[in-house]
């Protein structure tokens, strides 16, 4: 795999998350990619990009602070700017790629500021 390519395509996947382009942030997924985040889990495109697009009323900015490749996985370290009463929070996030595609996405955050929107945010996911 080449780590700079993954690099760029988890670098598109999020700007096109912020954009709103949920068919674009979609073609950036394999058909079996896998979620885990703190608040759920979920596999297929369908949920992902379901719960991306409730996500993306609150998300405003995703500023990658950090960006580390290896073999099929990338890692950042971002701050996500949400609408108040969340404002920033400090994030990471592995991906590992297959065949081009982000096939597995493991999230990291502190998600005590979201147990309230929960049930909002994935109601169409596996929570």
């Amino acid at each position: 795999m080449n780590t700079i390519n993954d690099l760029g395509l988890a670098e598109s996947y999020y700007n096109t998350m912020l954009a709103k382009d949920l068919d674009k942030m979609a073609s950036y997924l394999h058909d079996n990619v896998h979620f885990i985040g703190p608040l759920a889990a979920m596999q297929g495109k369908e949920p992902i990009v379901a719960a991306a697009k409730n996500f993306g009323g609150i998300l405003q900015d995703i500023k990658i602070r950090s960006r580390f490749a290896t073999g099929n996985q990338i890692m950042f370290a971002y701050d996500m700017v949400l609408h108040a009463p969340i404002g920033k929070l400090r994030a990471a996030v592995l991906m590992e790629f297959t065949e081009g595609f982000i096939y597995k996405i493991e999230l990291f955050y502190d998600s005590s500021p979201f147990q309230e929107r929960k049930n909002e945010i994935f109601k169409d996911g596996n929570n």
